[in-house]
C-alpha cells in the first residue's frame, strides 16, 4: 500500500490536534524524576523504513526511555546468544502478571518468562557478553545509539533517581541468581539494567528504533546493520505478548500492532516493513502507558489502515 508523505503528516497532525490536550491519567510518582516532568508535553513521531521522518508537537523533547529500553537490550542478547538461548534461559511467554510481579516468579519456579517484564530484563542484562560491569552497560548504550541512529547519554538526575528507588528489583535480582537465571552478580546485573532504563531520547529516536527493527534490523536513517534479520520477527512477537504491560492483550485487539510502552510516557508500535509510530506524553493510565500516547498512535495506526491481524474478504 502506498501512502504519500502528505497523508502520513496528516494522519500524524490529525493524531496531534485531537488528543494533545487529552485530559486523564498522572505522571510516575514512584520515581521522583518523573514525577517532575512538565506533563503537558507531548510528541508524535513516524519514521518510515525507507529513511522518512514526520513529527508533531514536542517530538524533538528527550524524555526518560524507561522499559522500552528492554527491546534494545533484548535485541543485543539475541545478537550474542541467538533464538533458542533466550527461550532457554529467559523464556519467551507472557506471565499473566504485572511486569514487576514477585508471584509470577513464584508460579513458573523463579524463570523470568518475558524479557519484556522486569526479571526478564534484568536476566537479559546479565546475559549480555562482557567481561566487566562498565563493558556491559556500554554494549547496551551502543545498542540504544545503533537503534535511535544518535548519540544516547545517560541522565544522571535520573539514573540516580532510580537507583535510590530500585529496592524491589533488587529482590528479583536475588530470586534469579538463586534459582541460576541470573548470567552476572546481582548487583551488577541490577544497576546496569536501572542505567539502562535512564537514558533519554526523542520521538524521532524512538520511532527510528521501531523503524529499524520494521526493515529488518537496518537503521533507515543511518543505514548501520543492527539486528540480524532473523531475530525481529521474535523482538515484534514478545511485544505483542507483553509490550503494553497488562493492556497488551486490550492493545493487540484494538490496534493490532506490536508496541511497547515506558513509565516515562513513550511508546512505540512498529508496522512490519512499512514504519514505526511513536508517541510521548508523561501522564500514564493505571497500568502505567501514556494516555495520550496510546491515543495518538492508535489513531494514526488506524487512519492509515495498520493492523496486522486485519482481514480482507475476497469477493
Amino acid at each position: 500500500m502506498y501512502l504519500s508523505p502528505e497523508q502520513i503528516q496528516n494522519a500524524i497532525n490529525t493524531a496531534y490536534t485531537n488528543h494533545a490536550k487529552e485530559t486523564g491519567g498522572a505522571n510516575a510518582d514512584y520515581i521522583p524524576f518523573l514525577k517532575n516532568v512538565d506533563s503537558n508535553l507531548c510528541g508524535l513521531s513516524v519514521v518510515t523504513v525507507d529513511g522518512q521522518v514526520f513529527s508533531a508537537g514536542d517530538a524533538d523533547t528527550p524524555f526518560a526511555i524507561e522499559s522500552i529500553s528492554k527491546v534494545c537490550t533484548l535485541a543485543l542478547a539475541m545478537n550474542d546468544w541467538g533464538q533458542q538461548a533466550i527461550m532457554d534461559k529467559i523464556g519467551v511467554d507472557a506471565t499473566g502478571m504485572p511486569f514487576n510481579s514477585v508471584m509470577a516468579l513464584e508460579l513458573h519456579g523463579d524463570k523470568p518468562m518475558s524479557p519484556l517484564v522486569n526479571a526478564g530484563a534484568i536476566s537479559a542484562a546479565s546475559l549480555i557478553k562482557a567481561d566487566s560491569r562498565e563493558h556491559r552497560w556500554s554494549r547496551i548504550l551502543q545498542m540504544q545509539s545503533d537503534l535511535t541512529g544518535t548519540d544516547i547519554q545517560i541522565s544522571d538526575e535520573l539514573n540516580e533517581s532510580e537507583q535510590t528507588t530500585n529496592f524491589h528489583n533488587r529482590a528479583i535480582a536475588w530470586l534469579l541468581y538463586a534459582a541460576g537465571y541470573l548470567y552476572c552478580e546481582p548487583d551488577e546485573a541490577v544497576d546496569v539494567y536501572t542505567r539502562q532504563c535512564s537514558t533519554l531520547l526523542t520521538t524521532k529516536a524512538l520511532a527510528t528504533m521501531g523503524a529499524t527493527i520494521a526493515a529488518g534490523g537496518i537503521n533507515p536513517i543511518t543505514n548501520k546493520d543492527v539486528i540480524k534479520e532473523a531475530y525481529c520477527a521474535s523482538i515484534l512477537a514478545e511485544m505483542t505478548m507483553e509490550g503494553m504491560y497488562d493492556t497488551a492483550g486490550d492493545w493487540a485487539f484494538t490496534v493490532g500492532l506490536p508496541a511497547k510502552s515506558g513509565v516515562g510516557g513513550g511508546i512505540l508500535a512498529v508496522v512490519p516493513g512499512v514504519m514505526a509510530i511513536a508517541g510521548f506524553s508523561p501522564p500514564l493510565d493505571p497500568i502505567g502507558n501514556s494516555v495520550r500516547g496510546q491515543k495518538m498512535v492508535a489513531s494514526v495506526a488506524q487512519t492509515l489502515g495498520f493492523n496486522l491481524y486485519q482481514c480482507a474478504r475476497k469477493r
